[in-house]
């Protein structure tokens, strides 16, 4: 399913995604962050996902189209090698609530007291 708006909120620090359907999903620049597809986040194969950290603050610099399929997020920090498809920002926003809190509960289980932005 193809976005119909996909828009950058600097202030409230999210992006706004929104599919023909209806749906639309206001999604954290933290939560985009921690969930990047890159190998950075994601690993090179099962297990070896990492946990960023500190990234409570981080920004969204820029938004790049990349061919009809996806998007290139810029951060603050440097990171911008996720590609993330139309699939993947569906998947992210519908399940938002859960992935939220296991990463909540990742950063208390390695004892990394969050900050809020």
């Amino acid at each position: 399913m193809i976005p119909t708006e996909i828009r950058l909120r600097r202030q409230s620090r999210v992006l706004l995604v929104a599919f023909e359907d209806g749906k639309t999903f206001e999604l954290p620049f933290e939560y985009l962050r921690v969930h990047s597809p890159s190998a950075e986040v994601r690993g090179h194969g099962p297990g070896q996902e990492r946990l960023p950290l500190g990234k409570e603050a981080v920004l969204i610099t820029g938004v790049e189209p990349v061919g009809h399929y996806a998007v290139r997020l810029t951060f603050d920090d440097g990171h911008n090698s996720g590609l993330y498809t139309w699939a993947y920002l569906r998947e992210l926003g519908d399940e938002m609530p859960s992935r939220w809190q296991a990463y909540l509960d990742r950063l208390e289980a390695a004892g990394y007291p969050r900050r809020h932005a």
